[in-house]
C-alpha cells in the first residue's frame, strides 16, 4: 500500500477571522480559515486550500492587482509571500509587531501596513514578467517610508486611484491623508470631526472627494473647498482645505463593524453588530437594500472588481455569504459547524463526507467541490456517531438527545427515528451490511439496543457488559456484532443466531475504540493505556500488540506544568480505522498527531502532524517561562480572541468579587487541538481526520499543485523553442507536446494541447511514448474540468484508451490518480451535457406551450369571412402554390 499521503483540502470550516479578498477577475474569493487560506471559485463551484500554513491564525491578507502575489499576515506579524497561481510560498518575513491594516497600491508597486499607531510603506517584491525575454529576479521586502502622527491604532488603509496618496483611519477619531512620495505643496492632512473611532476612509473615483464612516454610524463627505469666511476671496490658494460638505447617519442602534466602498459605482456597503448590512448609493445616500445575514456580528465585507458581488463573513458563526445585489440572490452561502466535530463517515463511493458535531448539526460535504450541500438539524443535542449503509442510500446517526435517526440520502430527509424505552444518551451506533438492523450503545446503560430498520421497532436489548458501551461495529460479512466497553472487555455477539450468544475478550484497560479488518478476520482494539491489540476473530486469540503511547503523545496544554512527553491526557488513541486493503491501521487521539501503522510488521510507517497553529492549545512541546505572568498564570490565558472584535470589549474590567457586569460563561482558554475521528476512504486513496481546525483530507492523488516538476530536461527544451515549433508552417505537435511535458508548464501544456488539430489526434496518440501516458491522462482530466471544448477532450480520451487501454489496465495501480482525474472530468462532462439537455428540453416545451396558447387565444374568423378568405383574395394578398392565401404585412 502506498503511504505518501499529502494534505489535499480543508473542509468543515469556511471562515475564521480576518478580511476577505476577491481575485482581480472577480471569480474567486480568498477566505482565511485559521492559519490557512481557502479559495472558493464562485463560477465553477469548487474550492481548495493553499498548502502552506502560518504558525498562528491569519488576520490580514491581500492580493496584488494582477493577482500574482498573495501576502498573508498572522497574529504575530509574521508574513508569507506566495505566488498565488502556483500556490507556492516563496518568502517569509516578520514585521516585528502585530499588523492592524494592509493594502496593496492599485499599480501593485507598493503596499502599506499599519503597525499600531505607525504606518509603513514597502516596495512590492518583483516577480517574473510575462514576457518570454523578461528578467527573472526577486528582491526581498524593502522599506520605502515610515509614517507617524496617529495617536491610536490604525484600523484601515486605502489608496487613491493613481497610487500617489493613501488614507488611514484610526481609533483616535481621525483619518489622515498621506502621500507615498514627497509631493509639491502637499502636507499630511488630518480629517477630524467624528465622535467615535473612524472605521474606514476612501477616495472617490475622481479623487475629488473623501468618504469616512465611524463606529457610531456617521458618514462624512469631504471636499477640497475654500474656507467659508473667505469665499469672496477664494482666489488665494492658502484658503482651500479639506472640509466636511455632507453629513449622513445610518440610524442604527448597533455599532458599525465594517464597511466597503466601490468607487466606480459609488456603492457603499455597511455592516452592523446585529447582523444587518445595507447598501447605499452615495453621495445621494439612497438606501438600495437592507438585509440581515445572521443575528451575529458581520466581521468583514468585500466587493469584487465589477461591484456586482458582496462577500460577507461572520467570525462568531463561521458563515460566509456572497450576495449579488442586482438579482438579490446568493452566489455562495456556506457555514461551518458551531462547535467541534465529533464524527465523520465516507459515502461508499468516496464522493461525500458526513460530519457531525457537538452543535447537533449534520452536514454533507462534497469532496470534489469542497462545499457542503445539505444540513440536517433534527438532532437537539450533540451528534456522537454516524454510519453509512453499504449501498450508500441510508445514513444512521446517534445523539445525546436519546435518539438514533435514519436519513434518506436521496431525498435528504429523516424517515425513521429509533428511541429506547427509557431516556438514554447514545454514544455509538452500528448498522449491519444488509441495513436491516441498527444497534446503539450508551454511557448511561450497559445494554446494547437493537432496532428493525423497516419497522422501527425495538428488537432486543443485549446484556452482558458491566460498564458503559464505548464502541460498536458489525463485521463486514455481517456475521458478528463487536462491542467494546469500559469494563475492560470486548464482546463478539452472534446477533442473527437463535441463541444470540457472545464471546468475551479480556483487556487490561478501558476500551476506547475497535476496528474490524475488511476481510472480517481481525479486530484491532485501542485502550486507555495507549495499547493497540490485535485479535483473531475466528479463534478469539490475541495475535499481537503495539505500544503507541510515545507515538501519539505530543503537545502540552496551556496550563500544564509538564512537557508534552509527560502529559498524561494525550497517550491513547480515541479513533482507529483499517485501510481498504487491511494492511495498515490509522490511529489518532487527543493530540496533534495521526499515526499510520503497518499491521504485519507492527511498525510506525508515518506520522502526520494535524496542525502547527500556536493559536490552538496543545501544539507546543516545551514549557516557556517567559510566557508566565507575575501571578503564575500564562499570559496567553488573557482572552484576546473572544467574540468581541475590539480588545477593550474583550477585557474583563469588573471589580474582584462583583457579580454584576461579569459574564460567568466567558471562555478564557483557547481551543485545544485534537483529532476526534478518522476514516479511510473506501477507495483507499485518501483519508480524512476531524480536528479542531476542521476536516482535514490527505490524499495520494494529485491535489492540483502547479509546482515546477521538470522531467528529462536538456538545454534545448525552452518555452521559446516550443512556441517556435508551433509557429512553423508544418508544426511537429508530438515534439512540442513532449517538450511541454518535460517543462511541465501549465500554460504551455494548454497551448500545445489546444493547438493539435482534431484529425491529428489519433496519429499523435499512437506515436506518444508510454512514459508520458500518465502525464497526458492527468492533462486530459484537468482540461475536461476547465475547458469548454467537450468533444475535443472526449476525442483525446477515446483515442488514448483505445490505443493504450490494455497497457493502462495492466498497470492500473500506477495510473490510479490519473484515471481518477479523467473519471472526474468525464463525470463533469456528463453532468454538463445532461444539464444542458434538460434545460433545452424545458425551453422547447415552454416555447411549444406558448405557441399553442397563442394559437388558441387568437380570434378565429366567422363562417362568411372564412369563405371569403378562402375563395377570394383581398387587395394586398397573394396566393401560394397550394391556392391558400397569405397576407403581406
Amino acid at each position: 500500500m502506498k503511504t505518501e499521503f499529502k494534505f489535499s483540502n480543508l473542509l468543515g470550516t469556511v471562515y475564521g477571522r480576518g478580511n476577505l479578498v476577491f481575485t482581480p477577475d472577480g471569480n474567486s474569493l480568498l477566505s482565511p480559515v485559521g492559519n490557512r487560506v481557502t479559495v472558493f471559485n464562485l463560477t465553477k463551484n469548487t474550492s481548495y486550500t493553499l498548502p502552506f500554513s502560518h504558525r498562528k491564525n491569519i488576520t490580514h491578507l491581500d492580493l496584488t492587482p494582477d493577482g500574482n502575489l498573495l501576502l498573508t499576515i498572522d497574529e504575530d506579524g509574521r508574513a508569507i509571500l506566495s505566488i498565488f497561481p502556483r500556490r507556492l510560498a516563496i518568502y517569509h518575513f516578520t514585521f516585528k509587531s502585530q499588523i492592524s491594516a494592509l493594502a496593496f497600491s492599485p499599480d501593485g508597486l507598493h503596499f502599506v501596513v499599519g503597525l499600531g499607531r505607525k504606518i509603513q510603506a514597502w516596495r512590492t517584491p518583483s516577480t517574473p514578467s510575462g514576457d518570454a525575454n523578461g528578467d527573472l529576479e526577486f528582491a526581498p521586502f524593502v522599506l520605502h517610508r515610515d509614517y507617524g502622527g496617529h495617536f491610536d491604532e490604525v484600523r484601515h488603509l486605502s489608496w487613491s486611484g493613481d497610487s500617489r496618496f493613501f488614507l488611514s483611519s484610526s481609533k483616535d477619531l481621525t483619518a489622515r491623508i498621506w502621500s507615498l512620495n514627497p509631493e509639491e505643496d502637499f502636507e499630511p492632512t488630518v480629517l477630524s470631526g467624528h465622535r467615535q473611532q473612524v472605521r474606514n476612509a476612501w477616495f472617490s473615483a475622481s479623487q475629488e472627494s473623501i468618504f469616512t464612516v465611524s463606529e457610531d454610524g456617521a458618514l462624512f463627505r469631504w471636499e477640497f473647498v475654500p474656507s467659508p469666511q473667505d469665499e469672496e476671496d477664494a482666489a488665494e490658494p492658502g484658503d482651500e482645505r479639506w472640509r466636511i460638505v455632507q453629513r449622513e447617519y445610518f440610524m442604527q442602534t448597533a455599532k458599525l463593524k465594517c464597511a466597503a466602498f466601490h468607487p466606480n459605482t459609488n456603492l457603499l456597503t455597511v455592516c452592523f453588530a446585529n447582523g444587518l448590512f445595507s447598501l447605499y448609493e452615495i453621495p445621494s445616500f439612497s438606501n438600495i437594500h437592507s438585509l440581515s445575514m445572521a443575528s451575529s456580528p458581520i466581521s468583514t465585507v468585500a466587493i469584487n472588481k465589477t461591484g456586482e458581488w458582496l462577500a460577507l463573513g461572520s467570525s462568531k458563526t463561521g458563515q460566509l455569504l456572497v450576495w449579488e445585489h442586482a438579482s438579490e440572490s446568493n452566489i455562495l452561502k456556506q457555514s461551518s459547524h458551531l462547535d467541534s466535530l465529533t464524527t465523520i463517515s465516507y459515502s461508499p463511493d468516496s464522493t461525500r463526507i458526513i460530519t457531525g458535531a457537538d452543535d447537533g448539526l449534520i452536514k454533507i460535504w462534497d469532496i470534489s467541490s469542497g462545499f457542503h450541500i445539505a444540513t440536517f438539524t433534527e438532532h437537539s443535542s450533540a451528534v456522537t456517531a454516524s454510519a453509512y449503509s453499504r449501498r450508500g442510500n441510508i445514513l444512521f446517526t446517534s445523539s445525546l438527545d436519546g435518539s438514533v435517526r435514519a436519513w434518506d440520502m436521496l431525498r435528504y430527509r429523516n424517515f425513521r427515528t429509533f428511541t429506547a424505552p427509557t431516556r438514554l444518551s447514545f454514544s455509538c451506533v452500528a448498522i449491519d451490511p444488509a441495513a436491516e438492523v441498527v444497534c446503539a450503545g450508551s454511557h448511561d446503560s450497559f445494554d446494547i439496543h437493537l432496532w428493525s430498520v423497516q419497522t422501527g421497532a425495538l428488537l432486543d436489548q443485549l446484556s452482558g457488559h458491566e460498564g458503559p458501551i464505548s464502541t460498536l461495529a458489525f463485521t463486514p460479512d455481517g456475521r458478528y456484532l463487536v462491542s467494546g466497553s469500559w469494563d475492560h472487555t470486548i464482546r463478539v455477539w452472534s446477533v442473527f443466531n437463535r441463541s444470540q450468544s457472545s464471546e468475551m475478550l479480556q483487556l487490561m484497560s478501558d476500551l476506547l475504540c475497535v476496528a474490524i479488518r475488511p476481510d472480517s478476520a481481525q479486530i484491532a482494539a485501542s485502550t486507555l493505556d495507549g495499547q493497540l491489540t490485535f485479535w483473531n476473530l475466528n479463534t478469539s486469540v490475541q495475535e499481537s500488540g503495539v505500544d503507541g503511547r510515545r507515538d501519539v503523545s505530543g503537545g502540552r496544554t496551556l496550563t500544564s506544568r509538564r512537557t508534552a512527553a509527560s502529559t498524561p491526557g494525550t497517550k491513547s488513541f480515541n479513533s482507529i480505522t483499517y485501510s481498504a486493503d487491511g494492511s495498515c491501521l490509522l490511529a489518532a487521539g487527543n493530540s496533534k498527531y495521526v499515526c499510520l501503522y503497518s499491521v504485519t510488521t507492527l511498525t510506525l510507517i508515518k506520522k502526520f502532524t494535524v496542525s502547527v497553529n500556536l493559536s490552538l492549545d496543545g501544539t507546543q512541546e516545551f514549557l516557556n517561562s517567559a510566557a508566565i505572568m507575575s501571578n503564575g498564570l500564562p499570559s496567553a490565558m488573557m482572552d484576546t480572541e473572544g467574540e468581541a472584535s475590539d480588545l477593550e470589549d474583550r477585557l474583563d474590567k469588573s471589580l474582584p468579587g462583583a457579580k454584576r457586569g461579569r459574564d460567568a460563561t466567558a471562555r478564557t482558554l483557547r481551543p485545544e487541538v485534537r483529532v476526534t475521528s478518522i476514516e479511510f476512504a473506501p477507495t483507499g486513496r485518501s483519508f480524512c481526520a476531524s480536528s479542531t481546525e476542521g476536516l482535514l483530507i490527505y490524499s495520494l492523488d494529485d491535489t492540483g499543485m502547479e509546482d515546477f516538476d521538470p522531467f528529462d530536461l536538456d538545454i534545448d527544451v525552452t518555452p521559446q523553442n516550443i512556441r517556435a515549433i508551433l509557429a512553423q508552417p508544418e508544426p511537429e505537435y508530438l515534439k512540442a507536446l513532449i517538450m511541454a511535458f518535460r517543462l511541465n508548464d501549465k500554460s504551455l501544456l494548454r497551448k500545445v494541447y489546444q493547438s493539435v488539430p482534431y484529425d491529428t489526434i489519433p496519429h499523435l496518440v499512437r506515436e506518444l511514448p508510454k512514459v508520458y501516458l500518465g502525464r497526458l491522462l492527468l492533462l486530459l482530466g484537468q482540461q475536461m474540468e476547465n475547458s469548454p471544448h467537450l468533444e475535443f477532450a472526449l476525442r483525446w480520451v477515446g483515442e488514448l484508451l483505445s490505443v493504450h487501454g490494455r497497457y493502462v489496465k495492466e498497470r492500473q495501480g500506477e495510473f490510479a490518480s490519473e484515471l481518477r482525474a479523467v473519471l472526474r472530468g468525464v463525470d463533469g462532462v456528463g453532468r454538463t451535457v445532461r444539464t444542458l439537455s434538460e434545460r433545452n428540453a424545458f425551453e422547447i416545451e415552454f416555447l411549444c406551450q406558448q405557441a399553442s396558447v397563442k394559437d388558441s387565444s387568437a380570434l378565429s374568423p366567422s363562417g362568411e369571412e372564412q369563405k371569403t378568405l378562402t375563395n377570394g383574395f383581398e387587395d394586398g394578398d397573394v396566393a401560394d402554390d397550394q391556392g391558400e392565401w397569405m397576407g403581406i404585412d
